[in-house]
């Protein structure tokens, strides 16, 4: 990805705030899916983003408080064999 992820018209997460992790996917899918990293995983540290206003990050920290490991979003994609497609 270049640039920030535009979530919302108002909302943009700079791109130096997101940490991407790729490793290998989990279950059925063939050889390749064994021996290649597809399985992407993007983490947003919700504490300390640009991207929030004090009044949307305290919302977020308390909506997401069960999903949040130190303050630290992570989103999971690992459907699909490519790992361009699970980064899409």
């Amino acid at each position: 990805m270049v640039g920030p992820l535009r979530v919302t018209r108002s909302v943009e997460i700079p791109e130096k705030e997101l940490r991407w992790r790729f490793s290998r996917s989990s279950g059925p899918g063939g050889q390749s899916v064994n021996t290649a990293d597809s399985r992407v995983q993007l983490g947003l540290d919700l504490t300390t983003t640009t991207a929030l206003g004090p009044t949307q990050r305290t919302r977020a920290l308390q909506r997401l408080a069960d999903r949040l490991v130190d303050g630290v979003l992570t989103v999971t994609a690992q459907e699909e064999r490519s790992q361009l497609r699970n980064r899409e």
